[in-house]
């Protein structure tokens, strides 16, 4: 029998820890994407020895907590227990917390671990033990914001539009290497095409408070063709909202004043 908390049809309750697995893969893939034949959910199925159908049910249960869909108008599940929001209400915010918990839950179950982080936030081989775990540590913070990031804009470019995920990164607003705390937070990104975000990072373009695009004066004033056609073309324009995960203002407000050149 299948009720509230009950994950599968063999009646068994599911626990804590398998919805802090559940609720790290929701943030990690597109909603639209949570179905019992998306791979990662098969994967987690598995390893958690549930259904797909089961798992996809309970990342539906969680959509009907996120209010990013309520605005889009859509419901998620509406048979989500009281376990379910309490995972979401532990989590949703805590995002460090969230990762490193994930972390422990896969090691311990043997899941192969995430891929590395790339552009300015790349990995450099470790030399001792204390290094190689803080690498570890800093490689799952960069795969689960780089994953929730890029799955939120839908692999697309808030800016340009490009849609090339090789050409994709998710660029922090409050820099990596600015603030620990927001580092994992998926609300502190935007997903950007390699230039913008070199743009973005090098304070040359911003966001307003209405996520309009901001080009800096310098460029705007260059007389050069091919950068007003592939940079100031976009000044003044409306940032391709995310499906989930908005940008927060209070990390814009410390982008414009700490790094954008008017």
């Amino acid at each position: 029998m299948f009720d509230r908390n009950r994950g599968d049809r063999y009646g068994t309750l599911w626990t804590r820890d398998e919805l802090t697995l559940a609720f790290d893969l929701y943030c990690r893939i597109p909603f639209r994407t949570t179905k019992a034949n998306n791979p990662e959910v098969i994967e987690l199925a598995r390893v958690l020895k549930r259904s797909p159908a089961s798992v996809a049910r309970k990342l539906g249960n969680f959509g009907s907590f996120d209010p990013a869909l309520r605005e889009q108008h859509i419901t998620g599940l509406v048979h989500a227990g009281k376990l379910d929001r309490d995972v979401w209400e532990e989590f949703n915010g805590d995002w460090n917390r969230l990762v490193m918990e994930a972390r422990r839950l896969r090691d311990a179950l043997g899941m192969e671990e995430e891929a590395e982080g790339t552009g300015e936030d790349a990995i450099v081989f470790p030399k001792g033990a204390s290094e190689r775990e803080t690498v570890r540590k800093t490689r799952v913070h960069q795969a689960f914001f780089r994953e929730a990031v890029l799955s939120s804009y839908e692999d697309r470019c808030c800016v340009t539009g490009l849609k090339i995920r090789e050409c994709l990164v998710a660029s922090h607003i409050v820099p990596w290497r600015v603030s620990e705390q927001h580092r994992a937070d998926p609300r502190n990104g935007l997903c950007l095409s390699a230039t913008f975000d070199r743009l973005f990072d090098s304070g040359l373009v911003t966001l307003t408070p209405h996520l309009e695009v901001v080009v800096s004066a310098s460029l705007l004033r260059s007389g050069d063709k091919r950068i007003e056609e592939m940079v100031c073309a976009y000044h003044g324009a409306p940032m391709i909202r995310p499906r989930r995960f908005l940008p927060l203002e209070s990390y814009l407000e410390w982008h414009r004043n700490n790094l954008f050149h008017d």
